[in-house]
């Protein structure tokens, strides 16, 4: 049954025939290690995931405090700010991908990097609630345009490297996800390494600046100008729509307007794909409870706030230390739906295991169980989230969706935010059973989806290729 599968493989020999006798045994033996090496389009995404955020965790662990301290800003005021940076962020996600999909990821991201370089050189100078308040708008809606055309072009890349390699793409996805983490890492130490040297707010913002500038000219020479699969689509929409769309009147509709509206009727009631978006908002908003609920958790249990700082530091250190090795482990053994399973019930076992914990050094054990726990589940069930999308909608469509599944999730942390928060103070054991209740029903909705293409199954066809 799979015997016809090496002969197809070894077809194109003889057009190789005039090489050395020796050459196609020398590329066999050569062809899987390089087979799982990234494209260099993997690698240019991968490194733009990295500069994004150290870029922008530069600034961002500093800008409550300079908008409080250095500026004067009431607190209700500083929280709102705050708010309207998310909701420019994550709640257009959907824009930035339908743009993608509509232009291609090249415009998008380039015009992404241009506004977040004038929104840091705008907060630089900005002294006024007004000018504040429109430079942050700006700084979250270049990242609602770039990051999700990288995370959609990154999710395509990696089916397609999958298909040629039988490299799961949660693999390549993983990989993805540690860049950015490890300049999630990297960036508040650049901010604090400026504001250390005297260099202030305003030096941060500018160094933010800067590597957005360097993230601009990359992608200017080295992003491709066009999508090969979205060109040939164009093309053949092109080619037998022509006729069609000269024999319109000025007040018809065009074509490619209804296919826009289609493409956006086509995700939102792609029922397993909304399951999908409503499981990933169960994990958005369990991972929001690190700026919620253990901030609360530390300050009880410490008397200050000062030890938040180091575990948010150990979360990103381990992504950055463990998330490749762990997706590696996982993606050949278990399907993407069981890894966003059970990386939803790990989320909920570490808000269990907070008021079943005993305090440990100064009474910081219960909070560290939970980051570790939160961690290690975020880095099972995110690569699997993001590697289902393309299973789950057309690859037209991949931009949109993959915007649609932050924007979706951005406004449950939304909602959900306002309802934990009203939590803060219910009896402890009521409160970390409500929030370890949330991932559960995340995982829950999860069990429904398809399996996905696992790498279990994609090794086995490799295999046997």
């Amino acid at each position: 049954m799979n015997r016809p599968e090496p002969a197809r493989t070894d077809a194109p020999e003889p057009a190789n025939a005039g090489a050395p006798a020796g050459a196609p045994a020398e590329e066999k033996r050569r062809r899987p290690r390089l087979a799982s090496a990234p494209t260099p389009y993997l690698r240019l995404l991968t490194v733009t995931q990295f500069a994004f955020n150290t870029g922008f965790y530069a600034v961002l662990p500093y800008l409550a405090t300079h908008l409080g301290s250095g500026l004067g800003m009431a607190g209700w005021l500083v929280g709102l700010v705050l708010g309207l940076r998310t909701f420019s962020q994550q709640g257009l996600f959907v824009v930035g991908g339908a743009l993608t999909d509509r232009y291609g990821p090249r415009p998008v991201v380039l015009a992404g990097c241009a506004l977040r370089i004038t929104g840091f050189g705008w907060l630089a100078f900005a002294g006024s609630t007004a000018t504040v308040i429109a430079a942050v708008l700006l700084i979250g809606f270049a990242a609602a345009l770039f990051s999700p055309a990288v995370e959609s072009e990154a999710a395509r890349e990696a089916v397609r490297h999958e298909r040629d390699t039988g490299a799961p793409r949660a693999h390549v996805l993983a990989l993805f996800s540690a860049a950015g983490q490890a300049g999630a890492f990297i960036g508040p130490l650049l901010g604090s390494l400026l504001l250390l040297l005297g260099g202030g707010f305003r030096a941060a913002c500018l160094a933010g600046a800067v590597v957005f500038v360097g993230v601009l000219a990359g992608h200017a020479r080295l992003m491709p100008r066009a999508d090969p699969v979205r060109k040939r689509e164009r093309e053949r929409d092109w080619n037998r729509e022509r006729g069609a769309d000269r024999a319109q009147t000025p007040g018809t509709v065009t074509r490619a307007a209804q296919r826009g509206r289609s493409s956006w009727r086509v995700v939102f009631t792609n029922r397993p794909f909304l399951l999908l978006c409503l499981a990933y908002s169960g994990y958005l908003v369990s991972y929001n409870q690190l700026y919620l609920s253990l901030p609360v958790e530390v300050e009880r249990a410490s008397g200050s706030g000062a030890a938040l700082g180091w575990l948010f530091a150990l979360s990103s250190l381990l992504v950055v230390v463990a998330q490749v090795p762990l997706t590696r482990f996982s993606a050949h053994r278990i399907a993407p739906r069981t890894a966003l399973v059970a990386g939803l019930a790990v989320v909920a076992a570490g808000f269990a295991a907070v008021p079943l914990t005993p305090a440990g050094p100064g009474g910081l054990l219960p909070g560290a169980v939970l980051v570790v726990l939160l961690t290690l589940g975020q880095m099972l069930l995110v690569p699997a989230a993001r590697g289902l999308v393309p299973d789950l909608v057309e690859d037209r469509q991949l931009g949109l969706a993959t915007g649609a599944l932050s924007s979706v999730s951005g406004i449950a942390v939304l909602a959900g935010s306002a309802a934990t928060g009203a939590l803060l103070d219910a009896p402890a054991p009521v409160r970390w059973a409500v929030l370890a209740a949330v991932p559960l029903a995340g995982a829950a909705l999860a069990f429904t989806l398809p399996v996905g293409r696992g790498g279990k199954e994609q090794r086995t066809r490799a295999v046997a290729g």
